[in-house]
Order: structure tokens, then sequence, then C-alpha cells
């Protein structure tokens, strides 16, 4: 008999409910595409998230679906960021197209990320950006 050993897992953090608090939170969409810039753009939203309690990535597939509880979330968000993975913009054409303005945009290839068509991506490229945006957006 093989026996595994388990490791204890850290407690999972529990974000704030951005449908109940979108007034409060700074909300972020990004992309989330299939290549280099867009796996950067969701891991900056990650970061975002964990390093600023007032930042909360949200789901922006959700609002081009018209989810009526995310489209909501996006209208009564304290401010909206929007990170996009290249020149297409497709995160902010989402808002833009719901006629919901935000208050700041990025494109990461932009941000001398080439694109890519790889998941794989540099820790060094997200902290870079996801700092830049604290700074520009949430002024941390």
């Amino acid at each position: 008999m093989v026996t595994e050993e388990v490791a204890a897992e850290a407690p999972i953090k529990v974000l704030p409910n951005c449908a109940k608090e979108a007034e409060n939170l700074a909300i972020v969409f990004a992309c989330d595409g299939a290549a280099t810039v867009g796996q950067v753009g969701h891991q900056v939203a990650v970061d975002l998230t964990n390093m600023d309690n007032e930042a909360r990535m949200c789901c922006i597939t959700a609002v081009a679906a018209g989810s009526p509880a995310h489209v909501g979330i996006a209208e009564r968000a304290k401010k909206l960021i929007v990170i996009n993975g290249c020149a297409n913009r497709c995160a902010s054409k989402v808002l833009e197209q719901k006629g919901i303005p935000y208050e700041y945009e990025t494109v990461i290839a932009a941000e001398g990320v080439k694109k890519e068509p790889s998941l794989d991506f540099s820790r060094a490229d997200v902290k870079r950006i996801a700092e830049k945006i604290a700074k520009e957006a949430l002024g941390d």
C-alpha cells in the first residue's frame, strides 16, 4: 500500500463580494487571452487583487454575456481599471459596447511584452506592470 503525505493547504483568501461592495472597490477587468499578453494581463489582475484591499478583479466575459449582476458591478464600481492584452482592446470594447465608462486603461503589449502564442510569461513583467497600475490607478 502506498501512502502519500499531503501537505496542509493554506487557508483560502476570501475576496470582497464585488456584487455587494462594488461602490467601495476598484474593479479590475482583464484580458485572459491565450497568448503571453493575455496571461500577463490576467496575472496582473490577480496581483492587484491580492496586493490592494480596494481592488478586486471581476469577470469581463460575464459582462460581455450580459449577466445583469456583472453589468451592475461595472456600473456601480468606485473605479474601473481595464487591462487589455493587445491592441485589439477586447476588455475595453466590452465595456464601451455596454456604455460603461472606465477610469483607467492599459494595454500589456504597449508595456513592452511581446505577444506570442504561449501561456508562459515573465513574473518580472507582471510585477512591473502591476506596480505601475497600482501607482497610477490606485494611488499606492
